[in-house]
């Protein structure tokens, strides 16, 4: 007597089903759930640039929450999860006013209805002398006039409504709001946080664990 079985279709069907809950919804929420969070909670960013030394390093990675100021809904000009406005001392990440498709970080100096003035390269907001953050440094001692470059004398102005001057803790090498002008309020993703990983690109080649700055992973930033 032949008692070859058939698998019902049910069955199979049934195989898809247990695929599907198994792999494939698990692997869609996971998107979704990052999707969410990279849009509305926190994003990665890595530094390319020398402007932020040393309170950012080359190669440093950081967490930005972009909860903070308050997140866009896609197609829209609400924000949600606001915590607070942006302050002066807060390290930010930007959209680059001149080309929107970069995204800059900076220290916010000043924010709407302030005043800002530098005078031989010190800062004055709303007349008062802003100590330099502790990491910030100069590079060049000499001093430029304003008639010739904004850099280290800047003229005293008011932050209009809706605007932030941002400014890099290298004061002598960081193309900030003394040069292309005020940040909009509307343009800001996020607050960084922290830093969570950094690589030296230029340490020794021959042992790759020199590349890992050990120190900065996990360090907040002030």
């Amino acid at each position: 007597m032949d008692t070859t079985e058939i698998t019902p279709l049910t069955q199979k069907s049934g195989g898809f089903n247990k695929f599907r809950r198994d792999w494939i919804e698990p692997i869609l929420v996971a998107f979704i759930l990052a999707l969410f969070i990279r849009t509305f909670i926190i994003q990665p960013f890595k530094i390319p640039s020398g402007s932020m030394e040393d309170t950012l390093l080359i190669g440093d990675q950081l967490i930005a929450a972009k909860f903070y100021y308050g997140t866009k809904l896609p197609f829209t000009q609400k924000k949600v999860f606001k915590f607070r406005d942006p302050r002066p001392g807060d390290i930010i990440v930007f959209k680059y006013p001149e080309d929107p498709s970069k995204d800059f970080i900076k220290r916010c100096i000043a924010v709407s209805g302030q005043t800002v003035e530098i005078r031989n390269k010190r800062i004055y907001v709303d007349g008062i002398l802003q100590p330099l953050p502790k990491h910030a440094k100069f590079v060049d001692p000499s001093i430029l006039p304003s008639q010739f470059n904004l850099r280290d004398n800047y003229p005293l102005t008011r932050i209009p409504l809706g605007m932030v001057f941002m400014m890099g803790d290298n004061r002598d090498n960081s193309n900030d709001s003394r040069f292309w002008g005020f940040a909009p309020v509307e343009n800001i993703k996020g607050k960084a946080i922290f830093i969570y990983w950094s690589w030296d690109k230029d340490s020794h080649l021959y042992n790759i664990l020199s590349h890992i700055r050990w120190s900065r992973p996990f360090s907040i930033i002030r």
